[in-house]
């Protein structure tokens, strides 16, 4: 799916909404609704997720330059946090505003909400297949779809409302449908403020097991240990990693890290990876009672994050490695001096 085409599909959206937002506004005035009212300004929230997607994907489209060297692709998830901000403060006033009309209920034209209500179930359906053609792995993309579709929602129930209103005279039920509107918006708008700030935060992405990663990579022929892990995203459906891996002294530095982008690109769909791969230093790791492979002596003057060992070899593996003279001390106590170092990966001719 291309930008040009996510943009026309968010723009006939974004005409639609704006257009049917205005005429509800007079109709909820009109009519003394302030489900409809509350709806119109849910619409309002919508239209400004639109909006700021159209920004932010002109924006997040520069490339990098000068300090940022990502460019400003984080562009779009300044759009979902304020959209979600805004989402959570229209949710408080009108929970606010609905429970005071519980107490003290006005009157409401019950037919005008009905007229309106279905009109709007019309417009949003329309808007809602728009935006499911764009690309909703970006969540400025996907904001905007859940505002429209949770919209679709609280139209129904601000229909339903409107005809109990109608035909019992029970004001109250316009109030009901604008706390289900206020509890719409809430649970729209925690999950833009949550998702966009594990972005800020430079969590992992949700879909993503660190941990598991981690062991994954351990398991890769000739790695002995991953650390300095790392895994963010820049922007939305935008993974990056970095790590720090030894493989075991005299193995291939660079098919080790060949051998780790292909997992990661294949299994984790990570394609910006930036991995140092260096020697392990010769009786540095051992075998503990249980089995678990474990760091005798440091490798990093500042190590962070978990550590991830090769799982224990089997017989075939450790019969395999015992005829590897380099492999052997990796494998076995550590009882040679740290003096004996052998040379990364950086030197010579096998950087990574």
């Amino acid at each position: 799916m291309s930008a040009d085409a996510d943009r026309r599909y968010l723009r006939g959206a974004l005409a639609l909404i704006a257009g049917f937002m205005a005429v509800e506004v007079v109709v909820g005035v009109i009519a003394g609704s302030l489900a409809l009212i509350s709806d119109a300004g849910h619409m309002l929230t919508d239209a400004m997720a639109i909006m700021l997607a159209l920004v932010a994907m002109r924006i997040a489209a520069r490339p990098p330059r000068g300090g940022f060297t990502y460019g400003l692709k984080r562009a779009e998830i300044i759009s979902a946090q304020v959209n979600g901000i805004t989402l959570l403060l229209l949710a408080a006033y009108f929970t606010f505003e609905g429970v005071r009309r519980l107490i003290v209920p006005p009157e409401v034209e019950g037919l005008f909400v009905v007229v309106t209500g279905l009109a709007g179930i019309a417009v949003n359906v329309a808007a809602t297949w728009l935006l499911s053609k764009a690309n909703r792995s970006s969540l400025n993309v996907e904001g905007a779809f859940q505002h429209i579709l949770n919209d679709l929602y609280a139209f129904i129930a601000t229909t339903l409302a409107g005809l109990v209103v109608w035909l019992t005279g029970w004001y109250r039920a316009d109030a009901i449908a604008a706390l289900v509107v206020a509890a719409l918006m809430l649970k729209a708008g925690w999950g833009l403020v949550r998702d966009a700030g594990r972005v800020f935060m430079e969590a992992a992405p949700a879909r993503l097991d660190p941990a598991e990663v981690g062991r994954q990579i351990a398991a890769i022929d000739t790695v002995v240990e991953v650390h300095d892990l790392h895994i963010w995203e820049v922007t939305s459906g935008y993974p990056a990693l970095s790590a720090h891996v030894l493989v075991v002294p005299g193995a291939d530095c660079h098919a080790a890290r060949l051998a780790v982008e292909r997992l990661l690109r294949e299994r984790h769909d990570i394609e910006h990876t930036t991995l140092q791969v260096d020697h392990a230093m010769p009786g540095g790791h051992a075998f503990d009672e249980d089995g678990g492979l474990r760091r005798l002596t440091p490798h990093c003057p500042d190590p962070h994050g978990p550590t991830h060992h090769a799982p224990r070899p089997d017989t075939a593996t450790v019969a395999a490695t015992a005829v590897a003279p380099a492999a052997a001390p990796v494998r076995a106590a550590a009882d040679e001096p740290a003096a004996n170092w052998a040379a990364t990966c950086h030197d010579g001719d096998q950087g990574a």
